[in-house]
């Protein structure tokens, strides 16, 4: 996938100005895709000149004029296409996971207080999940469409920080 890609479900979502995109973008998709402010704002003029995006320059009171973006017919055709494309399986890297099967041959509680900074990174990440869950889906048997399909995502979140937990508390007690 391509900061392109993402970035034509996130406007296609709604439209939005740049930083009300990078905003948006790093509270939804940016959870799974990172891009910093500049990647986003980089990519929206390449898009743009590409015809995938419209621009309307909105003026504003006492600040510079903004542009706000849409998907253009071609952005949707550029999106339908990648949509339909099978995505590739990414093999896992991990150093954590190597560094754990290397503990062995260092400094295990060093290792183990590695292990420990994911863990509560893991258990952050799984809380703030749960709050959007729990803020935005309170019933989820009640979505359908894109708000399901946003809702079935943050669940596919919340089940791989669950996963990760379970790894992280299971290798730290064994080693108890």
């Amino acid at each position: 996938m391509a900061l392109e890609h993402a970035l034509l479900v996130a406007l296609s979502e709604q439209p939005a100005a740049g930083l009300e995109l990078s905003r948006r973008f790093s509270r939804s998709i940016g959870y799974f895709w990172g891009a910093t402010h500049q990647q986003i704002y980089r990519v929206l003029g390449r898009m743009e000149a590409d015809g995938w995006l419209r621009a309307t320059t909105v003026e504003q009171a006492g600040r510079p004029a903004k542009k706000v973006y849409e998907v253009a017919a071609a952005g949707r055709e550029v999106l339908a296409a990648w949509l339909g494309e099978p995505s590739a399986t990414p093999p896992l890297r991990s150093d954590l996971a190597v560094k754990m099967r290397g503990a062995s041959f260092g400094d295990r509680a060093a290792v183990l207080d590695v292990v420990r900074a994911d863990l509560a990174e893991h258990r952050t990440r799984l809380a703030r999940y749960e709050q959007l869950m729990t803020r935005d889906y309170p019933d989820p048997t009640t979505l359908s469409g894109l708000e399901l399909d946003q809702y079935l995502v943050l669940r596919g979140g919340v089940l791989a920080e669950q996963t990760s937990i379970t790894w992280l508390t299971e290798y730290l007690e064994a080693h108890a």
